[in-house]
């Protein structure tokens, strides 16, 4: 796995998994195998019924003694066919049961992620996980696991079935199955790596589509067009490679097959038919074998055709099982307590993985309900500095802390009370305006709702809609312009009552009215608690108690607006330029 990629789950773990979602339901998988061994036994029945009536007719047996035997026939057919559907109805409940646990365990992990595990890993990695591999894993579980289960069975019975007959016919058939032995054991060691292999294809396929489409306007405002399309062209073109690998590998395993299927019943034949002229064994016998050795081809073929799913499926179960080697959060938290409310960073340095340091050696203290207005011009990290200050990154070198606790350290619980980091990026999830509010505090009430709605200024608006908190959001209801969007975001935060708010450009979508507006309903609200405010509109850094400059990863100036501007600095150069062009 190279550095930033989400794991994939090793053989073990696979079947460590597997074993664990068996036990969990124990016993309707005892039920499947207990009705799908009924109904092979039942199954078992015909051709041996079959060499008896073939013995009775050779040795002058009347038309009763057939009639019986095939009515033999006939009840052991029925039972099989009930027994089978029976194990088939089980085996999907089975199946289904098992899929619903494989996804939460998968949206579990997911919410457990840290974020910068899924921003360096990418997306489109998870969607494809989350998506196309969950997919499979339901297909095999609901389909393939079940048919598999009852052709296995069904196999071993009359495989067993031919050896009680005769165990030199036994013999004889199983070694007429050594090219099918064979061209599976070739098959099985290439499978796994092509086919995961084409599943990280089809991830990196995945996230090009996805960061196209997330950054349509910046493509066209750069005219990356053609870079980008040559771009999904080369990972379409190493997809389509290794869907021509897989394929090839089943165009030689299937092939061998087929042509296999007919050896075990001509060399019990021959065989057979050696031993019967010798008087060894009965012509009823031969017959019994050849008909359990051709019926044998059927649950055969499918445990193949299952065995060459299962090697995608299992691919595909290894990347979802994989995030359970990811790193994870912590959901009970550092022991450490925070002993208050002051966040120091000391020498803090950090490095993305594929560049050189962004932050070098920031030395800040950040106050209880201090406000700090943290500027600067675009790449000078103040971005990266508000995501250690957020505890979503640690720094690679230094210290950001928070009552002398790592920030990094903490658990989800305790971080969302301590710290909320709200960016320009923002999300309205599919439901009510209710549902989009109480994902920050479940327990909200109304009055909490509208109060928080009224903090942000969204009171309005929300009224107007056709049924107020009510209203469903999203493409099948009421849609949000960006700024409503970002106003839901900001209510969120109020309900989530953090001591430290840092506001990443959180107001850039809004007009420069709302936008003030905003910020200064947040304040009110905030009052006592510290805000922490990255912009580039430099009004927010007035209205702070301090101004931080940041330039080339380091913290250049440190004071109040007025000193700053009275010292004609980097700080007073920038709020001259921003002055000029905002002024009348």
């Amino acid at each position: 796995m190279s550095r930033g990629q989400l794991p994939v789950a090793g053989p073990v773990d696979v079947r460590r998994a597997a074993v664990r979602l068996v036990r969990a339901d124990v016993r309707a998988f005892a039920a499947v195998l207990a009705l799908n061994a009924a109904a092979s036994g039942a199954g078992l029945a015909g051709p041996w019924l079959l060499g008896r009536i073939v013995d009775e007719v050779r040795s002058g047996g009347g038309v009763g003694a057939v009639d019986r035997l095939a009515l033999g026939i006939l009840l052991c057919s029925l039972a099989q066919l009930l027994l089978s559907r029976w194990a088939r109805y089980v085996g999907h409940r089975f199946g289904e049961r098992t899929l619903a646990r494989v996804r939460e365990e998968f949206v579990d992990r997911v919410l457990a992620l840290p974020a910068s595990v899924v921003e360096r890993a990418g997306t489109g990695d998870l969607t494809a996980r989350g998506t196309a591999d969950v997919a499979t894993v339901g297909t095999t579980l609901r389909d393939a696991g079940p048919e598999l289960l009852i052709n296995t069975v069904q196999a071993l019975f009359l495989l067993g079935a031919v050896f009680a007959l005769d165990p030199l016919l036994g013999a004889i058939g199983v070694f007429a199955l050594m090219p099918i032995w064979c061209v599976l054991r070739w098959y099985l060691r290439r499978a796994r790596h092509g086919y995961l292999a084409e599943g990280e294809a089809n991830s990196q396929v995945a996230e090009i589509v996805a960061a196209t489409a997330s950054g349509a306007r910046t493509v066209e405002a750069f005219r990356l067009q053609e870079r980008r399309v040559a771009t999904s062209r080369d990972a379409l073109d190493v997809s389509r490679r290794r869907r021509l690998y897989t394929l090839s590998l089943r165009s030689v395993f299937f092939p061998v097959v087929e042509v296999s299927y007919v050896l075990p019943v001509a060399g019990v034949l021959l065989a057979g038919g050696v031993l019967h002229a010798h008087g060894v064994m009965s012509l009823g016998s031969v017959v019994a074998a050849a008909v359990y050795l051709q019926q044998f081809s059927s649950p055969l073929d499918e445990i193949l055709m299952r065995v060459e799913q299962l090697q995608s499926s299992g691919a595909s179960f290894a990347r979802v099982e994989g995030l359970a080697r990811a790193p994870q959060a912590d959901p009970e938290g550092t022991p450490a307590v925070p002993a208050d409310d002051r966040i120091d960073v000391t020498d803090a340095r950090y490095a993305y993985d594929r560049g050189g340091e962004v932050l070098r050696g920031v030395d800040l203290t950040v106050r209880p309900g201090e406000r700090l207005a943290v500027v600067g011009p675009s790449g000078a990290g103040k971005t990266t500095l508000s995501r250690l200050l957020a505890g979503i990154d640690a720094p690679t070198g230094g210290s950001v802390t928070v009552g002398g606790v790592p920030v990094a350290d903490l658990g989800p619980e305790r971080l969302r009370r301590q710290v909320v980091l709200v960016t320009q990026e923002h999300h309205v999830f599919l439901g009510t305006v209710r549902d989009n509010l109480r994902v920050a505090e479940p327990s909200a009430t109304d009055e909490q709702l509208w109060a928080a709605l009224a903090a942000v200024g969204a009171a309005d608006w929300v009224r107007e809609l056709p049924d107020g908190l009510d209203t469903e959001l999203g493409p099948a209801g009421c849609r949000t312009d960006g700024s409503q969007a970002q106003q839901l975001a900001l209510a969120r935060v109020v309900l989530a009552d953090p001591h430290t708010l840092i506001l990443d450009e959180a107001t850039a979508l809004l007009d420069p009215t709302t936008a003030r507006h905003t910020e200064r309903a947040l304040a009110a609200v905030l009052k006592g608690r510290t805000v922490i405010a990255i912009a580039h509109r430099l009004h927010t850094a007035h209205d702070a108690d301090r101004v931080a400059v940041m330039e080339d990863g380091r913290l250049t100036e440190l004071g109040t607006h007025e000193d700053l501007v009275t010292a004609e600095g980097p700080y007073a150069a920038l709020w001259r330029t921003w002055h000029g062009e905002g002024a009348p």
